[in-house]
Protein backbone atom coordinates (compact mmCIF):
# COMPACT_ATOMS: atom_id res chain seq x y z
CA UNK A 1 0.00 0.00 0.00
CA UNK A 2 2.81 2.28 0.62
CA UNK A 3 4.13 2.40 -2.99
CA UNK A 4 1.12 4.55 -4.09
CA UNK A 5 1.20 7.12 -1.25
CA UNK A 6 3.64 9.63 -2.65
CA UNK A 7 5.84 12.56 -0.44
CA UNK A 8 5.81 15.35 -2.85
CA UNK A 9 8.64 17.96 -2.19
CA UNK A 10 7.59 21.17 -1.62
CA UNK A 11 4.17 19.87 -1.03
CA UNK A 12 2.86 19.78 2.85
CA UNK A 13 1.16 16.36 3.57
CA UNK A 14 0.97 12.85 1.88
CA UNK A 15 -0.87 12.13 -1.61
CA UNK A 16 -2.26 8.88 -3.00
CA UNK A 17 -1.36 7.83 -6.39
CA UNK A 18 -4.32 8.10 -8.89
CA UNK A 19 -3.31 7.92 -12.10
CA UNK A 20 -0.24 8.56 -14.18
CA UNK A 21 0.43 10.19 -17.81
CA UNK A 22 3.79 11.06 -19.71
CA UNK A 23 5.25 14.39 -18.33
CA UNK A 24 2.71 14.15 -14.74
CA UNK A 25 0.55 11.68 -12.64
CA UNK A 26 -2.49 12.84 -10.50
CA UNK A 27 -2.69 12.59 -7.01
CA UNK A 28 -5.29 13.10 -4.27
CA UNK A 29 -3.77 14.50 -1.00
CA UNK A 30 -4.74 12.48 1.92
CA UNK A 31 -5.29 15.54 4.03
CA UNK A 32 -8.09 17.02 2.35
CA UNK A 33 -9.08 15.02 -0.83
CA UNK A 34 -8.16 17.56 -3.47
CA UNK A 35 -6.93 15.89 -6.10
CA UNK A 36 -4.11 17.69 -8.03
CA UNK A 37 -1.33 17.15 -11.23
CA UNK A 38 2.22 16.68 -10.26
CA UNK A 39 4.55 17.11 -12.76
CA UNK A 40 8.00 15.37 -13.66
CA UNK A 41 10.02 18.73 -12.41
CA UNK A 42 8.61 17.94 -8.86
CA UNK A 43 10.33 15.28 -6.69
CA UNK A 44 8.04 12.55 -5.81
CA UNK A 45 9.24 8.95 -3.23
CA UNK A 46 6.90 6.90 -2.52
CA UNK A 47 6.93 5.75 0.80
CA UNK A 48 7.37 2.39 -0.06
CA UNK A 49 10.92 3.28 -1.00
CA UNK A 50 11.68 5.12 2.22
CA UNK A 51 14.16 3.40 4.84
CA UNK A 52 15.89 5.08 7.79
CA UNK A 53 19.44 4.25 8.53
CA UNK A 54 20.37 2.02 11.34
CA UNK A 55 23.42 1.07 13.34
CA UNK A 56 23.58 -2.55 11.24
CA UNK A 57 21.39 -1.83 8.01
CA UNK A 58 18.44 0.27 6.87
CA UNK A 59 14.86 -0.15 8.28
CA UNK A 60 12.44 0.05 5.89
CA UNK A 61 9.43 2.78 6.67
CA UNK A 62 6.68 0.13 6.43
CA UNK A 63 8.69 -1.38 9.45
CA UNK A 64 8.65 1.29 11.63
CA UNK A 65 5.27 2.76 10.76
CA UNK A 66 3.74 -0.38 12.04
CA UNK A 67 6.18 -0.33 15.00
CA UNK A 68 4.06 2.74 15.79
CA UNK A 69 1.09 1.83 15.36
CA UNK A 70 2.37 -1.31 17.34
CA UNK A 71 3.12 1.42 20.73
CA UNK A 72 0.25 3.45 19.61
CA UNK A 73 -2.25 1.28 20.24
CA UNK A 74 -3.27 2.46 16.59
CA UNK A 75 -3.92 5.83 17.71
CA UNK A 76 -2.46 8.85 16.37
CA UNK A 77 1.29 9.44 18.03
CA UNK A 78 1.38 10.19 21.95
CA UNK A 79 4.23 12.68 20.89
CA UNK A 80 4.18 15.86 19.03
CA UNK A 81 6.00 16.99 16.02
CA UNK A 82 6.69 20.25 17.62
CA UNK A 83 8.35 18.62 20.90
CA UNK A 84 11.55 18.97 21.54
CA UNK A 85 14.98 16.95 20.01
CA UNK A 86 15.72 15.23 22.91
CA UNK A 87 12.14 14.30 23.43
CA UNK A 88 12.20 12.88 19.44
CA UNK A 89 15.17 11.10 19.65
CA UNK A 90 14.11 9.08 23.25
CA UNK A 91 10.54 8.25 21.56
CA UNK A 92 11.93 7.36 17.96
CA UNK A 93 14.66 4.89 20.57
CA UNK A 94 11.41 2.88 21.46
CA UNK A 95 10.18 2.22 17.83
CA UNK A 96 14.02 1.67 16.27
CA UNK A 97 16.23 0.76 19.36
CA UNK A 98 19.34 0.61 16.80
CA UNK A 99 18.77 3.69 14.61
CA UNK A 100 21.76 5.50 13.63
CA UNK A 101 22.05 8.92 15.50
CA UNK A 102 24.31 10.21 13.28
CA UNK A 103 22.29 10.45 10.16
CA UNK A 104 18.93 10.47 11.25
CA UNK A 105 17.97 13.66 12.21
CA UNK A 106 15.01 15.38 14.71
CA UNK A 107 13.68 16.64 11.26
CA UNK A 108 13.44 13.02 9.82
CA UNK A 109 11.42 11.79 12.88
CA UNK A 110 9.32 14.84 13.15
CA UNK A 111 8.64 13.81 9.04
CA UNK A 112 8.06 10.36 9.99
CA UNK A 113 5.70 11.03 12.99
CA UNK A 114 3.65 13.49 10.98
CA UNK A 115 3.47 11.18 7.84
CA UNK A 116 2.11 8.53 10.36
CA UNK A 117 -0.75 10.67 11.67
CA UNK A 118 -1.40 11.45 8.68
CA UNK A 119 -2.04 7.61 7.35
CA UNK A 120 -3.85 7.28 10.33
CA UNK A 121 -6.39 9.90 10.15
CA UNK A 122 -6.66 8.66 6.34
CA UNK A 123 -7.48 5.26 7.43
CA UNK A 124 -4.61 4.04 5.88
CA UNK A 125 -3.91 0.10 6.17
CA UNK A 126 -0.57 0.68 5.52
CA UNK A 127 0.30 -2.72 6.93
CA UNK A 128 -1.05 -4.98 4.13
CA UNK A 129 1.06 -6.52 1.63
CA UNK A 130 2.08 -4.86 -1.72
CA UNK A 131 -0.14 -6.80 -4.28
CA UNK A 132 2.06 -8.20 -6.79
CA UNK A 133 0.21 -7.44 -10.38
CA UNK A 134 1.83 -10.17 -12.38
CA UNK A 135 0.77 -9.73 -16.69
CA UNK A 136 1.40 -12.85 -18.88
CA UNK A 137 2.31 -11.78 -22.11
CA UNK A 138 0.06 -13.88 -24.79
CA UNK A 139 2.26 -16.15 -26.73
CA UNK A 140 0.21 -17.17 -29.49
CA UNK A 141 2.01 -19.06 -32.39
CA UNK A 142 0.97 -18.38 -35.69
CA UNK A 143 0.91 -21.29 -38.50
CA UNK A 144 2.25 -19.65 -41.79
CA UNK A 145 1.46 -22.11 -44.43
Amino acid sequence: MLKTILSVSGKPGLYKLISSAKNMVIVESLVDGKKMPIHARDKVVSLGDISIYTETDDAPLKGILASIKQKENGEKASINTSAKPEELKKYFLEILPDFDRDRVYPTDIKKIIGWYNILINANIDFEKEEEVVEEKADTETETVK
